[in-house]
């Protein structure tokens, strides 16, 4: 039977969904499912995890993992996956696990797939190529295993009902960071996470600027419930900060509702939103690579057909 230790992504002391997504896969890898939580203060996280049906939780509390360093969060990961003897090594596909898991990887002398869609009965696994217009069946060979989970492929985990055993394990002493934590700078909004919410409203390049993102879409967004998105054309021209960027080199997001607002649809777009469950597109271009994909799409100038949408969902709310 094989081992799968599946690291966890917290904030606020909570479960990053991302995670769920990523026990999911392991789930599916075939096996004994272990977590593994790191952090200072991190009792709370790890008693959450372990009631998402992992067999148990190991939990490293120490004050050198306080704050996210990549390399040291990676021995971290290495030395319980060494310690664990894990066959697959799991972590969503986030930037943190982005940026961690060719470390772990490196660290543990294994080969590594990244962003995983799905996980075939032979053991072989999927996962998109040049901007998700190919799909690669890759074997990894190695005899342990890095695995990272686009965290819109697998439906997450839920608690299970029950608590699985918190082991507490000790980093070893030599470990150290070349790196030093400076800041963590933190966008706070009452809307909901980008890769977490049901409903998302993107805006492109066709918005002109960041006063139109504003004044037009931001309306819409809140009318809606929503959390705001957009594309790489915006965040390169200013309009907005690039935690919004929806994409190939941004956020994966699959909410219920994606509407598109002034996006043409370059393919590092639509790689990044495809798999949105509708797809809603307005744009006054017809051959607009955008409506390929939509649902719906309406061909119009969104300055006015956007206010006109944000009055008529305020009508249906207000009742």
């Amino acid at each position: 039977m094989s081992k799968n230790l599946v690291y966890i992504e917290h904030a606020h002391g909570k479960v990053q969904k991302a995670s769920q997504v990523a026990l999911a896969a392991a789930n599916q890898l075939g096996g004994e499912v272990t977590a593994v939580v790191l952090g200072q203060g991190i009792d709370a996280v790890a008693t959450e995890a372990a009631g998402l049906g992992v067999a148990k939780v190991v939990a490293i509390d120490d004050a050198r993992l306080e704050n996210y360093l990549a390399d040291i969060h990676a021995k971290a990961v290495a030395q319980v996956a060494q310690a664990e003897g894990a066959d697959n090594v799991v972590a969503a596909a986030t930037a943190t696990g982005k940026d961690l898991f060719p470390r772990v990887a490196h660290l543990l002398d294994a080969g590594m797939a990244s962003e995983i869609t799905a996980v075939n009965d032979d053991g072989s696994l999927v996962r998109p190529s040049y901007a998700g217009n190919a799909m690669a069946t890759v074997t990894i060979e190695t005899p342990t295993k890095v695995v990272t989970v686009r965290g819109t492929a697998f439906e997450a985990v839920q608690p299970a009902g029950s608590e699985a055993p918190v082991e507490k394990a000790e980093l070893a002493a030599e470990v150290t960071s070349k790196m030093r934590f400076v800041e963590f700078a933190e966008t706070k909004s009452d809307r909901p996470q980008l890769t977490e919410a049901h409903i998302v409203v993107s805006g492109g390049r066709g918005l002109k600027s960041g006063e139109n993102f504003t004044e037009v879409l931001e309306p819409l967004v809140d009318a809606l419930g929503a959390a705001m998105g957009a594309s790489r054309a915006a965040v390169d021209a200013g309009f907005v900060p690039n935690d919004l960027q929806v994409g190939q080199t941004g956020k994966v997001v699959a909410p219920q509702l994606y509407v598109a607002v002034g996006i043409s649809g370059a393919i590092q777009h639509l790689a990044g939103m495809k798999d949105s469950k509708v797809i809603v597109a307005i744009n006054k271009d017809p051959d607009a690579p955008i409506f390929s994909i939509t649902d719906y799409g309406l061909v119009a100038d969104l300055f006015k057909a956007v206010p006109e949408m944000t009055e008529e969902v305020k009508k249906i709310k207000a009742g």
